[in-house]
């Protein structure tokens, strides 16, 4: 898969508030899936199934796997040190102090409840651990530690950073690694958009002010999809080796989610919405990785070396028995960069 070091690129690269100084946030609160988790799996230590528990996960920063799905930071922890915030403690942290921000994030976690997926055949291929919903609620139990009464809520949450997303991932996984046709697929989306603008609704109503909604990445340069479905067919490959049919899914979701982001604020006026923009920075990654530090490309630095084109065997995934890393990780697609300051410069004011 892609690193989520890159996401941690990218989404500096995307978010900030328009205006000649940076804002200030009290706090900030995730919401999302394994792009963004810091350590919801292992706030009782990191159960030995899980891969993203194991080396060399966390190599690069930490020392130690966290069950953040890199080997060093990911989206949140970058934010955070931009603004001046400790690191995301994960939500299921008990004895933990949220009033700085609080990461609700898990991995596999999908934008559509376990339900939908039932209800299509899907129940079995899908790994449903704390949807959107349920995020939601569970930040919802955690407000009255962090700021109180309903008055001081609309105070604190007004000056806090919320982010809500990226959703969507697996919510396609789902029913694409399930056999789902991808004309059945695209049926999904509008609902998948419509859970995510609703949550989105749902936190305006608690009092979030500033909320960045990030969208898919482009999941056909991604070397699972790569080597699960590649094609002897070239026209199937746009100009940079990622799969178009699939990319043409995640463009028409960031299509749906950002007419649906406009809709919400247009009807939120003392809101500010800020759509996250993933897959144009990763696409950018993947046309000229040297440029943003990388050397690998398309092929996974972590994984089964030398199988296939990409490196990438799903019996011997990064953490597994068979995987092994590159020498060079700071140089690879599947680490974290340790330089918050490398990022900075290339900030991208958005917004209204």
């Amino acid at each position: 898969m892609l690193t989520k070091a890159v996401v941690s690129l990218l989404f500096l690269l995307s978010v900030s508030r328009c205006g000649t100084s940076w804002q200030s946030y009290d706090a900030i609160y995730n919401f999302g899936d394994s792009i963004s988790d810091t350590g919801n799996l292992c706030t009782g230590g990191c159960p030995s199934w899980l891969t993203m528990g194991q080396p060399p996960y966390g190599t690069s920063y930490f020392g130690r796997p966290t069950g953040r799905c890199s080997d060093g930071r990911v989206v949140v922890d970058f934010l955070a040190q931009f603004f001046g915030l400790p690191l995301l403690p994960p939500s299921k942290r008990n004895g933990t102090d949220f009033r700085k921000g609080a990461n609700m994030a898990i991995i596999g976690a999908t934008a559509m409840n376990l339900d939908f997926f039932q209800s299509r055949g899907l129940g079995s291929s899908i790994w449903n651990n704390g949807p959107l919903d349920t995020q939601i609620q569970w930040f919802q139990q955690l407000m009255p530690s962090i700021c109180g009464g309903a008055s001081d809520c609309r105070s604190h949450l007004s000056n806090s950073l919320f982010i809500l997303g990226e959703f969507g991932g697996n919510d396609y996984n789902a029913p694409i690694f399930g056999g789902k046709s991808l004309d059945e697929v695209y049926t999904y989306v509008p609902h998948i958009v419509n859970k995510i603008t609703s949550g989105v609704e749902t936190l305006i109503g608690l009092g979030a002010v500033d909320v960045v909604v990030p969208g898919v990445l482009p999941i056909g340069c991604f070397p699972l999809y790569l080597t699960l479905y590649g094609s002897s067919n070239q026209s199937d490959y746009d100009g940079d080796g990622c799969l178009e049919r699939f990319n043409d899914l995640s463009r028409y979701h960031n299509q749906l989610l950002k007419q649906g982001i406009c809709s919400l604020q247009s009807k939120y006026a003392g809101v500010r919405l800020m759509y996250g923009d993933f897959y144009t920075q990763v696409t950018e990654m993947v046309r000229s990785p040297r440029s943003f530090g990388l050397e690998y490309g398309l092929t996974v630095c972590c994984g089964a070396s030398g199988q296939g084109s990409y490196n990438y065997n799903n019996k011997a995934r990064c953490g597994m028995s068979g995987s092994s890393a590159c020498k060079d990780p700071q140089n690879g697609n599947a680490t974290c960069t340790n330089d918050l300051q490398a990022f900075t410069g290339w900030l991208t004011l958005i917004g209204q």
